[in-house]
C-alpha cells in the first residue's frame, strides 16, 4: 500500500475535520467568507498547534477566500459550534476539495 492509499483512501484526506457555517449572515447584512473550515488533525512533521483553511465556496477564483491559520489550541475542541456543522469531504465544493488535497499532500509529504 503506497503512502497516498494510506492517507487517502479512494482520493480523499483522511486526517481531517471539515465545517461549513452556511454563509453565515451578521447583523449588518453582510456574509462571512470563511464559510468552510477544514481543521488538519494527525500527528505531521512540524506540528506544534492546530493548522487549518478557511476558505469560500470559489477560493481560488480572484474575489474568492482561502485563508491558512495555525493556533496553539485545536480550534475545534472542546465545541465546534463557531465554525459550523460538520460535514464529509465530499460536501465540499470541487474548488474547495482541490485546495484541501493539495495543502494535505503537502503536510503529509504525498507525491
Amino acid at each position: 500500500m503506497t503512502r497516498e492509499e494510506r492517507f487517502m483512501p479512494n482520493g480523499v484526506p483522511k486526517k481531517v475535520r471539515i465545517y461549513d457555517n452556511g454563509g453565515r449572515i451578521y447583523d449588518n447584512g453582510g456574509k462571512t467568507y470563511d464559510r468552510y473550515t477544514v481543521v488538519f488533525t494527525g500527528n505531521y512533521k512540524g506540528r506544534d498547534g492546530c493548522d487549518y483553511l478557511g476558505m469560500s465556496e470559489y477560493p481560488f477564483h480572484p474575489q474568492g477566500f482561502g485563508q491558512h491559520g495555525w493556533s496553539r489550541e485545536i480550534i475545534d475542541y472542546p465545541s465546534y459550534k463557531h465554525l459550523g456543522r460538520k460535514i464529509a469531504f465530499n460536501k465540499l465544493p470541487e474548488q474547495c476539495q482541490k485546495l484541501v488535497i493539495q495543502d494535505y499532500k503537502e503536510i503529509w509529504n504525498i507525491k
